[in-house]
């Protein structure tokens, strides 16, 4: 009887973990998946499988990469593509909330004033101009990246480190409402072991990243400050979450992953300029 009962509390801990990596793919990426329904067991672990879509588009802008330098294509060209990539693999679920915290930050109204913004599905000036200035930056490094590729390894991982800056967002910051889809997540996930299941790999990240650039002089050294920056990053975004909105939404931990990109895509082309 015990090892019927334990063989099928097994079963279902392994049910809860494959449906929570369903639930954060078909909500967090484009890939098309097997649906699942959203409630308590298949959601508990949803938000800890978030950094593995970062895991994924680091895999392709590296075949992106290889395939460009391959065949000699114009640093423009694989730019352009690399910067679109991110967008086609989440289907752009962050940079919408890019936008709406944009629009809502550039408003100057108070809390209530902002959070409606960030409610509301209309697009005001703002949020439009900003997510141009940031395709327009990311195009940028990805073209000083394609041209000095010395820290292409830290673009790629920067996409994963997003991820479990933004997911650790949810479950470990207060939310701003009681509804939406931050909300929805928050509620619905174990918040203990997800946020320490993002720590930790927030940790592995950064120590294979290290394995993998360690010969190269000095790059170990931008790897560790480009961690204490998004550290430092986190910090300010959690400050901004709390004093201007009261706490997380789903478009403020959008912000908070698209930032987190540019920021490594950015030590990646200084730093491959410098050394």
């Amino acid at each position: 009887m015990r090892h019927f009962t334990a063989d099928k509390r097994g079963k279902t801990a392994l049910k809860s973990v494959i449906s929570g990596l369903l639930v954060a793919f078909s909500m967090y990426s484009a890939i098309p998946v097997p649906q699942v329904n959203w409630e308590k067991q298949t959601m508990r672990w949803a938000l800890g499988f978030l950094p593995l879509i970062g895991v994924l588009i680091g895999a392709i802008e590296w075949f992106w990469f290889a395939f460009c330098m391959h065949f000699g294509a114009a640093g423009v060209f694989y730019a352009a593509i690399a910067a679109l990539i991110p967008l086609a693999v989440s289907g752009g679920i962050h940079l919408d909330g890019l936008c709406d915290t944009c629009d809502a930050l550039c408003s100057f109204g108070d809390r209530g004033k902002r959070l409606a913004i960030l409610k509301d599905p209309h697009v005001g000036a703002f949020g439009p101009l900003w997510l141009m200035a940031f395709l327009l930056a990311e195009v940028g490094c990805f073209a000083q990246i394609y041209d000095r590729p010395v820290l292409l390894p830290l673009a790629c991982t920067g996409f994963a480190f997003a991820r479990a800056m933004g997911g650790r967002k949810v479950v470990a910051s207060p939310c701003a409402k009681d509804s939406g889809l931050a909300h929805i997540f928050a509620e619905n996930s174990d918040k203990r072991a997800v946020s320490r299941m993002l720590v930790a790999e927030f940790v592995l990240f950064a120590v294979l990243l290290g394995l993998w650039i360690y010969r190269v002089p000095h790059a170990l050294a931008a790897a560790k400050v480009l961690v204490i920056v998004l550290v430092v990053w986190y910090a300010v975004h959690e400050h901004i979450s709390r004093r201007v909105f009261g706490g997380v939404t789903g478009d403020l931990a959008g912000f908070c992953i698209s930032l987190s990109e540019l920021i490594t895509l950015a030590a990646a082309a200084i730093g491959g300029l410098i050394l």
